[in-house]
């Protein structure tokens, strides 16, 4: 196999540094994106698993299956903390990207310096739903 070439010339031009802060503004707001998805995720399966369970308490059971609340809870919640492991991934691996070998001359600003708090922010929530998975599970009888 022979070396093939780079894939695209990069030139250190203003309108290259731009166009990569503008791609690295878009990954942080598609990861904003995962986390608003998440938040709901987990959210909407707590909140299903106690308003049905509320109700149940309330009123003579009419679900064929008893538990039914509990696994579509615990599943959204599962969808949820799972959605953010792939969203830390796909960020952890984008940034990378965008700091390797043809974007170092583009980029202007030392890595040390472009740090952001949204995978932080992200492991909380996978804190979150993990407490809430937990809390739908050992309530099970």
């Amino acid at each position: 196999m022979t070396n093939s070439p780079e894939r695209f010339e990069v030139r250190a031009t203003a309108d290259s540094h731009f166009g990569w802060l503008r791609t690295r503004l878009n990954l942080e707001n598609t990861m904003m994106a995962w986390l608003r998805t998440a938040v709901s995720l987990i959210g909407f399966g707590f909140a299903i698993v106690q308003f049905l369970d509320r109700l149940r308490q309330s009123s003579e059971p009419s679900i064929g299956h008893p538990r039914a609340p509990e696994y579509l809870g615990m599943a959204l919640i599962a969808c949820g903390i799972f959605a953010l492991v792939i969203a830390i991934w796909q960020y952890r691996w984008m940034v990378r990207y965008l700091r390797s070998g043809p974007f170092v001359a583009i980029a202007g600003i030392p890595e040390a310096k472009m740090q952001s708090p949204i995978v932080a922010v992200a492991l909380l929530l996978i804190l979150v739903g993990l407490f809430a998975f937990f809390a739908v599970v050992l309530r099970l009888p």
